[in-house]
């Protein structure tokens, strides 16, 4: 599909969960929708500007409906997808501005903000019912585990937190140590049982929930740059559960598979912009994924091409092999050979086959037998010389060296 432009930096996008429209919120403070279809045609559906300030943050309603867009002036506008209009404003929803958003519930919206608060908010109530001052630096990604009803949120002081929503209690359930590097994203694999986070060195830390939060179990190198932001890929590909996109300041989007590790390839190329936010369309199961960095363009890529290319290699690799060992199967081997009728077997066969039989007898009458015949074989083979140890420590003689009997240095 051809680059979508949308006249100003990309600060994040949104996907529609079960529609061809992606959502992108901008420097200059407006929010544009377009849709999109499989020819890759596109077209704009609806441009506002809730505030003058920068867009930051996007969240998307579980069904579409709604958009909630955070940014630099520090609140949360709700927007109606279908119209294109404001139908709700929280004016200073936080006292710096808001990083990250992300839908948990139906009725449950995170926000974090610059100074590493984070707020719980119910959409139908106009005030926060939670926040969390665990952190002090700014808020970098959000994580919903919805088998604990958990949030994780990773921010720039080198931690990550982990909040039940459930509970009543304004501190985290966990916290991990300082990891001496700022975490910048985080995704989960292997079925939610272990944690990937981007840092800014460009390391992936792995945290094992097994194993607790407080301290990461591995850690994978390679990235040249920050990694800023982590996507999975569709459940129907092959080792989805352990195969990640990630974004980099290197401008690079690459598909990574992790334990065992290893570089699948680069899905898409943003130049010298550095890549701040990706995503899958149709709530993650779809063909394509968006990827914004710090140019006026929203990049859309085929998934489709870049993993059915190689699943369909593999399968033809496959194939030849089969073909290969079929056609050896099919070679007839000399233990298989037609045996001829007796009829039909010539003089001459029979003469060959009475002087053999008269070979494999001794003078004395007595047939040979197989022991003979290995210890014969063993005497013609010409037997290896025993290799002196004592001559086998000796080097050879070099280009330049020359050699002296031991009585030569006696008068020196």
């Amino acid at each position: 599909m051809p680059d979508i432009p949308v006249g100003a930096q990309i600060f994040d996008l949104a996907f529609h969960p079960n529609r061809p429209i992606v959502v992108t919120g901008l420097l200059t403070g407006h929010v544009k929708a377009f849709g999109y279809d499989e020819q890759g045609n596109h077209e704009a559906k609806f441009s506002l500007r809730p505030s003058k300030r920068s867009c930051r943050t996007l969240a998307m309603s579980e069904d579409g409906a709604q958009i909630w867009a955070g940014g630099k002036a520090k609140a949360i506008h709700t927007i109606d997808v279908g119209t294109g209009e404001i139908v709700d404003t929280r004016a200073a929803a936080h006292d710096a501005p808001i990083n990250r958003m992300k839908r948990l519930l139906p009725n449950l919206l995170a926000s974090g903000d610059d100074d590493g608060v984070i707020k719980l908010w119910d959409p139908r109530k106009p005030d926060a019912v939670r926040k969390y001052t665990q952190h002090f630096d700014f808020i970098s990604d959000f994580l919903w585990l919805d088998d604990k009803k958990q949030l994780v949120a990773t921010s720039g002081d080198g931690t990550l937190s982990v909040m039940d929503v459930r509970s009543k209690k304004m501190e985290p359930v966990a916290q991990s140590e300082d990891q001496e590097d700022e975490l910048l994203s985080i995704l989960s694999i292997k079925g939610g049982q272990k944690i990937v986070v981007g840092t800014q060195l460009g390391v992936l830390s792995i945290f094992n929930r097994k194993s607790g939060w407080g301290d990461c179990v591995d850690r994978i190198p390679g990235h040249p740059q920050s990694i800023d932001a982590l996507c999975a890929i569709p459940s129907h590909y092959p080792n989805a559960h352990s195969t990640i996109l990630t974004g980099s300041s290197d401008g690079l989007l690459r598909a990574v598979q992790l334990l065992p590790t290893k570089l699948l390839g680069v899905v898409a190329d943003h130049g010298e912009f550095p890549i701040e936010r990706i995503a899958v369309d149709m709530n993650g199961e779809g063909r394509w994924v968006g990827s914004a960095g710090h140019e006026d363009v929203l990049k859309m890529t085929d998934l489709k091409e870049v993993f059915e290319d190689d699943d369909a290699e593999e399968d033809e690799d496959d194939s030849d092999d089969g073909e290969s060992d079929g056609a050896q199967g099919n070679t007839p081997s000399d233990e298989e050979e037609e045996d001829v009728p007796e009829h039909k077997v010539p003089a001459e066969a029979l003469e060959t086959e009475a002087a053999s039989d008269e070979e494999t007898h001794n003078n004395q009458g007595q047939p040979v037998s197989d022991d003979d015949e290995v210890t014969e074989e063993r005497k013609k083979r010409k037997r290896k010389k025993d290799i002196d140890p004592l001559n086998a420590m000796k080097r050879k003689k070099g280009k330049n060296e020359l050699e002296a009997e031991p009585a030569f240095f006696a008068d020196l």
